[in-house]
């Protein structure tokens, strides 16, 4: 992938669309894909790092571990509507629906892409995948053989080793093991005193590929990590958790084929002076894939979800009740009809989910898409994508004691979308390419905060008593200017409201539903400087957030790198050149602001 034409990257096959490989250039959907020679060169260290390389995120950096990221609006902390997948595995905690960035790690050098879908993916993915999916995949352990050495550090990331090293069981059986450690130091206050929220994280894992014959094919991986971020109050935030997650898939000759996946997720987080929290889930989930006579590619599946956790509370907060086990059961269908021959396509299909807060929910989709001639795709949707209500929703009381001022949201309802796009692609040249998606999302049931006992302000309970859109585009190119040198840009519009349904009362302040700017801009440069040498560039502008009172920023990352041997890299990293420090989110008083960073690294491959 390092040297790719544009014209092959728009070849690339992508799954997360139809959940079946299709080519980037005919996908009908606002994807983006980012490949582990993009995060290389970016000079990212962290998944969320990765991610700002897709412009069609929002990705602020909160403090020194937390972010908020999402899509097509509605950003905050707690960002609840894009569904997150590490190799077909959810990170989606059903605590407070959201995705703990600061323990979502993996060896970098074996991502092997992530693809990012702007817009709801409910009816392949379920119930949360509202405002996009970001799927994550790492590399077969075949394509990661032999060992690997990765050290560095700097003035933010202090420290930073892994080690990893791939080989063969048996014929056909291939494995890797991989062990990292990092330190991260904190961000600052505004006026430069430190937030104390310093991060350090171990993490350690296994794959394991069996080939076998009759193309069928063997996975077998798990991760457990243990991780200590700083905070202000009586002690150190402690997270630790461990996973392990199987996969038989098998592919027949008449182009059908199925796949078989289980995993279990373990998960602890104790954050003094709030809670503790403990969630194991189990998941299985099966799909077949079926051609079905000359014009119908036919998909269906069926999926089963225990989560069981427990709550430690405190006087601060309380879960009640303080352990609970929710079981979700679902299906899906999936039609791709083909109208014309290589031309006109239509893809219909619904996902149907049995959840114990809600009940049975129901996230159709319908895509069409037309290839009028040469590389150009155009394409319309629409779609039903839900939320469905989480354990802080229902179960939070704060304190944990009456008089409350927050109590048990009995009342809420999934939030629910109505999803409308519209989005054209071409390949211009076999050296430059465009991609443009507009939409419109329509919400209803979004979470609110109501008076128990009006006009008294307090107490609250959690509610469904908003109602919003958000509209906007995006913009993407990708340039090849000469075969040294590498252009990628992306610009998105963004337009978000809500208001409170006819006769409710709101006392959330909607500030708190969504946090995010009305414009971004990013550019990429990638350069070959020599057959050893690389210089690369990311400048972005982020537009302000007005319902924050924070200003609009730009800020600029360099990566100067230098193999003197195929098997040596060495690096030089500068983050956030362009400030000492400046803050991407929050409010004034909980606002931490992110400091300039330099980092060197070494790699040696064995």
């Amino acid at each position: 992938m390092k040297k790719l034409s544009v014209e092959q990257l728009m070849d690339l096959e992508v799954t997360s669309v139809s959940k079946h490989p299709e080519k980037l250039s005919e996908a009908a959907s606002a994807i983006q894909v980012i490949t582990g020679e993009d995060i290389r060169r970016a000079g990212a260290t962290s998944l969320p790092e990765a991610l700002r390389l897709a412009s069609n995120l929002e990705v602020a950096q909160i403090d020194s571990r937390q972010w908020a990221i999402t899509s097509r609006g509605f950003n905050n902390v707690f960002a609840d509507k894009m569904l997150v997948l590490i190799d077909g595995r959810s990170v989606y905690t059903p605590l407070y629906a959201g995705v703990y960035w600061d323990v979502q790690d993996t060896m970098l050098e074996d991502l092997d892409r992530i693809e990012v879908i702007s817009g709801p993916g409910a009816t392949q993915w379920g119930a949360n995948a509202v405002n996009g999916v970001i799927n994550i995949t790492t590399k077969s352990a075949k394509d990661t053989q032999g060992g690997l050495l990765v050290g560095g550090g700097g003035t933010e990331l202090r420290q930073s080793e892994e080690a990893r090293y791939g080989g063969k069981l048996a014929p056909n059986i291939y494995y890797r093991v991989y062990v990292k450690y990092f330190d991260r130091s904190d961000s600052v206050r505004p006026g430069g005193p430190t937030a104390n929220d310093a991060w350090r994280m171990g993490q350690t894992g296994f794959r394991v590929d069996w080939e076998q014959p009759l193309d069928t094919t063997f996975t077998v991986q798990g991760d457990a990590y243990d991780a200590t971020m700083g905070q202000v109050g009586p002690d150190n935030i402690r997270a630790n958790g461990n996973n392990v997650l199987g996969r038989w898939s098998r592919s027949f000759g008449d182009g059908s084929n199925v796949k078989l996946q289980v995993y279990y997720d373990h998960t602890h987080r104790r954050i003094p002076g709030s809670f503790t929290q403990d969630i194991d889930t189990y998941d299985l989930d099966f799909q077949h894939q079926r051609p079905l006579g000359p014009i119908n590619n036919f998909v269906w599946g069926v999926g089963y979800r225990l989560v069981e956790d427990a709550i430690v509370n405190t006087p601060a907060n309380a879960f009640l009740p303080p352990s609970s086990g929710q079981q979700l059961f679902s299906a899906f269908a999936q039609d791709e009809i083909t109208l014309r021959k290589d031309r006109l396509h239509l893809m219909v299909g619904t996902k149907v989910e049995h959840t114990e807060y809600t009940g049975v929910e129901f996230e159709p989709s319908a895509r069409l898409s037309w290839t009028p001639g040469g590389e150009q795709t155009i394409w319309s949707s629409i779609s039903r994508a839900v939320r469905t209500p989480s354990r802080i929703d229902r179960d939070l009381y704060s304190p944990a004691t009456p008089p409350y001022r927050i109590a048990g949201g009995g009342n809420v309802v999934s939030e629910k979308l109505t999803a409308y796009e519209l989005g054209y692609r071409a390949q211009v040249s076999p050296q430059f390419a465009l991609s443009l998606a507009t939409f419109f999302n329509d919400y209803s049931n979004l979470r609110s905060l109501e008076p128990l006992t009006p006009p008294l302000a307090f107490p609250v309970e959690q509610s469904s008593g908003l109602r919003g859109h958000s509209t906007g585009a995006e913009l993407t190119a990708d340039w090849r200017v000469t075969s040294a040198w590498r252009l990628r840009a992306g610009y998105t519009e963004l337009r978000v409201h809500s208001e409170p349904n006819p006769g409710t009362i709101d006392r959330s302040t909607r500030d708190s539903i969504g946090r995010d700017p009305n414009h971004q801009f990013s550019l990429h440069s990638l350069f070959d400087l020599s057959a050893h040498w690389e210089c690369d560039a990311d400048l972005r502008y982020v537009g302000p957030i007005a319902n924050q009172n924070l200003p609009g920023y730009s800020e600029a990352d360099v990566r100067l790198g230098w193999r003197p041997a195929p098997v040596w890299e060495l690096s030089l990293n500068g983050q956030n050149l362009l400030h000492s420090h400046h803050a991407e989110f929050n409010r004034p008083g909980a606002r931490r602001e992110i400091q300039r960073g330099v980092f060197a690294k070494a790699t040696w491959s064995f």
